[in-house]
């Protein structure tokens, strides 16, 4: 089968670490460990989130004293595809010797209209406490926001159109290679009046991203792993409970918040509804066991899964 997995940031930075570079490349091992028996039997694309990481060079690049101005977000975007790219991939080689492994820096087309450039919902960067991150707000004219325990910077999230080099991924796929690519949901581009590419300065979210990737290029399944192992209804509340199985209708009935569970949601629904595939929610390290059926929350056309996915189409290679 074909399939694209979107790696959550806890998949290189888990809540509460610093993140040192050591630290995250020892999360990317084990990350690269659980994916293992997926890639070996199965074509796979692998994406992955940069929010801890962007914010990161975010912060020291408007600390620099020798910038006239601090990176915009694309080139910060592009900084953190190569530098996680280059730990996926070396673990991959590490762990699947015989398969080429290909890590690619992509941008993402938007629409330069979006209204998200004027509401911004994408986390980026460290947790902080409240009057940490107001007072940083104040001083870098951020806009922030509660996630979880803590506060955390906010930017614009426009949504994705199309991955702009989605014909040399699908080529690399068919060649046999795993591919790492659209990290941080791939570096944000418009097409200008001249139809030029250029960047702007926002955050795509990577599980929008994953889901338009995977539709163009006919993948079978869509895995969104993060940190929870399924989606919960009533999140929060006494009555709380996981869903298994669901239909898009029924996920979308639910409410969901907007910067965090919501985008993975709307991206497994749009997955399932424009393709007819299998696609699930879960934790990294039930990878597998998602694809048997016994794991996540399993999205399909009729709410049902036995654990076998039937490939949408032949698969050749070249």
């Amino acid at each position: 089968m074909r399939i694209v997995a979107a790696l959550g940031g806890n998949a290189l930075l888990k809540r509460g670490q610093k993140p040192d570079a050591d630290v995250q490349a020892e999360n990317v091992r084990l990350a690269v460990e659980a994916l293992t028996p997926v890639a070996r039997d199965h074509e796979l694309v692998v994406t992955h989130g940069n929010g801890p990481q962007v914010g990161v060079l975010a912060l020291q690049s408007a600390s620099d004293p020798n910038l006239t101005t601090p990176y915009p977000f694309d080139v910060l975007g592009a900084q953190t595809q190569g530098m996680i790219g280059y730990w996926l991939l070396q673990a991959m080689q590490n762990h699947l010797p015989n398969r080429q492994v290909a890590a690619i820096i992509n941008q993402t087309l938007v629409e330069a209209g979006d209204p998200a450039f004027l509401e911004p919902s994408k986390f980026v960067g460290e947790m902080y406490t409240r009057e940490e991150a107001e007072r940083l707000a104040a001083e870098r004219d951020w806009v922030v926001r509660p996630d979880g325990t803590g506060w955390r910077r906010v930017v614009g999230s426009p949504r994705p159109q199309r991955v702009v080099e989605t014909r040399l991924i699908r080529l690399l796929l068919e060649s046999g290679a795993l591919v790492v690519c659209a990290g941080g949901g791939g570096v944000p581009v418009i097409r200008d009046d001249t139809g030029h590419l250029r960047g702007v300065e926002a955050v795509v979210d990577k599980d929008l991203t994953s889901a338009v990737l995977a539709e163009a290029l006919d993948a079978d399944v869509l895995l969104v792993l993060t940190d929870v192992p399924s989606v919960m209804r009533d999140f929060g509340t006494p009555d709380q409970e996981p869903v298994r199985r669901a239909t898009p209708s029924l996920l979308r009935a639910l409410d969901f918040p907007a910067g965090s569970m919501g985008p993975k949601v709307d991206a497994v629904c749009r997955f399932v509804e424009l393709t007819g595939g299998m696609a699930a929610i879960g934790t990294l390290e039930d990878a597998a066991a998602i694809l048997r059926g016994e794991a996540g929350t399993i999205v399909t056309p009729n709410g049902e899964y036995d654990g076998a996915v039937v490939p949408r189409m032949p698969r050749l290679r070249g």
